[in-house]
């Protein structure tokens, strides 16, 4: 409850920064979605925790090394705020000069992660599909045991399932606002991701296991996530058969800018794919394991 506290405290200081996007992001990520994870982690788990065959000294020692050479690595960074750090003197500028008039986008952030920082977002996207992955190599996706199948996680309130029941067509809006929004305000596939999935997990929190299961099966979440990769992939790709250079988006139409701004929407909508049916995958994994005895 502390990390979910703090993670919302950490969305506050972004929103006073006037980092939108990152506040929106860290509020349904850090305060939301991590914080039920967790949650349903502990759930799974025994009461007491068994005995180390292990002694602490290697572990303490692989730790103050890394913390060392942490220490070491920031002696040299420069203060926090300072204008005149590398970071503002290097490509910050020309983006925010030339940005408006090579994207056309209002919102300066999408601009900046899909199409200046396209190639590291699509590295993002794959290293959230390749955890995915192995994630559910890990633990996999397994159905509830009947008696937990039509059990809320919560218990039966029904205050609670009526007021859900307007909360999450609410918020599956929102959360498509969100994705189709982010290039003239904050948002984008990331955030919209979550805001989705949140949706989902909300509802089967209060209405159990086996009833969000109904309404999206789990044997369809991977191949939403992949096929939210290809997409974003498959725009780089036809970048390339149209002689420019990968994830170059000013192909796609004969006005430039109006080829990024389809490029970005495209991107953007694998993005949130990806994102939103790795979320769920994760929790449905969890929640339908059984409570260890």
């Amino acid at each position: 409850m502390l990390f979910g506290v703090y993670g919302f405290m950490t969305a506050t200081l972004f929103m006073d920064l006037d980092a939108v996007d990152v506040a929106l992001t860290e509020a349904a990520v850090g305060a939301g979605v991590t914080t039920v994870l967790l949650l349903s982690s502990l759930r799974l788990t025994s009461r007491w925790e068994e005995r180390s065959k292990r002694g602490p000294l290697l572990p303490l020692v692989v730790v103050g090394i890394t913390g060392a050479a942490l220490i070491y690595g920031i002696l040299d960074a420069p203060l926090l705020g300072d204008p005149q750090a590398p970071v503002h003197q290097h490509v910050g500028p020309r983006y925010i000069e030339q940005g408006p008039v090579e994207v056309g986008m209002p919102n300066m952030v999408t601009a900046v992660l899909a199409s200046y920082r396209g190639y590291d977002t699509f590295g993002e996207v794959v290293v959230i599909f390749t955890a995915a992955l192995a994630v559910l190599m890990l633990l996999g996706i397994q159905t509830p045991a009947n008696d937990e199948t039509k059990r809320a996680v919560i218990g039966d309130q029904l205050v609670l399932r009526v007021v859900v029941k307007m909360l999450v067509p609410l918020i599956l809006l929102y959360a498509l606002y969100v994705q189709f929004h982010g290039d003239y305000g904050a948002g984008g596939g990331f955030q919209a991701g979550v805001i989705f999935a949140t949706g989902f997990v909300l509802y089967d929190l209060v209405f159990g296991a086996g009833a969000a299961r109904q309404v999206l099966p789990p044997r369809w979440l991977l191949r939403l996530a992949a096929l939210g990769v290809l997409l974003y992939g498959g725009v780089g790709v036809v970048s390339l058969l149209g002689g420019r250079a990968f994830l170059d988006y000013s192909v796609l139409s004969d006005d430039p800018v109006q080829g990024q701004h389809l490029g970005v929407l495209l991107v953007e909508f694998g993005v949130g794919i990806t994102v939103f049916a790795v979320i769920l995958s994760i929790f449905y994994a969890l929640s339908g394991r059984r409570r260890t005895p």
